[in-house]
């Protein structure tokens, strides 16, 4: 039996989308994929269709470490209104609850204090959660309301820009599993008047720089020049999704017996316990594995074409 024709090309690496408002994130990571004719791609944690900013889409082999950037902090600016409260916590919601806003500054500074560290946060109906095999957005559009669990989920910095009301616009930078919404939902209680958002950009995804995202309307002027070489000049390599775990170099004997996925005892080196990045004795990115008593586990190794 012949193998199936791939649909298009094997080409690896990260690419940095500055998402503009509108767009689901799926939507446009099939667009992106298809600019790029990659063969396979995937995003990193989707973005609401109001929400603009930082998406890393992973092309290739770059997908198997998606999780990683799905697991790591993100900063966001965040406007919310206050004196409304909507069913879905932002603008595209209906509102549900109007109530007067009498507010100093003072007050909303206290109020955030309530929210910075290690926090419980009940994620909102309108999520890509699942109950029983479907998303709770499904149920929320239907008019059910499932019970949730509060999660633990932590804020480092909670940063406050500026206030002209009803308009209160901050910066989060927070751990994986936050909803910005439920956050000005529940600050808008705090508060006593209610709040919405009302705009929302993802200004980073870990460590990656703000200054390497494109657009998708220059994306789509890049491939119109029919050059794909001016397309993958903005991807960025496989290993800087994992670039925060300790990097472990092997020999050439190392790096053959890795390739075969076999596991290998290091007496040339002490390595780090736990999760480690693995290049070869070429330098190349080879993958992820885990370390133990000096002895190396592959477990998520990149197939290079």
């Amino acid at each position: 039996m012949s193998r199936p024709t791939k649909k298009g090309r094997d080409i690896n690496g990260i690419f940095l989308l500055d998402k503009s408002q509108g767009m689901s994130s799926n939507d446009i990571m099939q667009k992106v994929k298809r600019l790029f004719k990659a063969n396979k791609a995937g995003h990193t944690g989707a973005l609401d269709p109001l929400a603009t900013g930082m998406l890393p889409i992973c092309l290739g082999e770059a997908t198997k470490f998606s999780q990683f950037l799905l697991d790591s902090d993100k900063t966001y600016r965040v406007t919310a209104k206050l004196g409304e409260r909507t069913d879905t916590s932002d603008s595209e919601g209906s509102i549900v609850e109007t109530r007067l806003v009498n507010l100093k500054t003072s007050q909303i500074l206290t109020a955030l204090e309530q929210f910075r560290g290690e926090i419980m946060q009940v994620p909102t109906m309108f999520s890509a959660l699942k109950y029983q095999g479907k998303p709770l957005y499904e149920y929320a559009r239907a008019g059910i309301t499932i019970e949730r669990e509060a999660r633990p989920i932590h804020i480092f910095e909670l940063v406050f820009i500026s206030y002209e009301a009803p308009y209160l616009t901050l910066e989060v930078h927070c751990s994986k599993g936050t909803y910005i919404r439920t956050l000005i939902d529940d600050l808008g209680e705090v508060l006593g008047c209610g709040a919405h958002v009302t705009m929302l950009r993802r200004l980073s995804v870990a460590d990656y720089p703000t200054s390497k995202m494109v657009t998708i309307d220059e994306l789509q002027q890049l491939a119109e020049q029919n050059n794909l070489d001016l397309l993958d000049q903005h991807l960025l390599s496989i290993d800087s999704a994992v670039s925060r775990l300790p990097r472990l170099q092997l020999d050439e004997a190392q790096t053959k017996a890795v390739g075969f996925g076999q596991r290998v005892k290091f007496d040339n080196v002490q390595a780090q316990s736990g999760q480690v990045r693995l290049f070869s004795h070429e330098n190349i990115f080879l993958g992820v594995a885990i370390v133990e008593n000096n002895v190396i586990h592959p477990k998520r190794m990149v197939a290079y074409f």
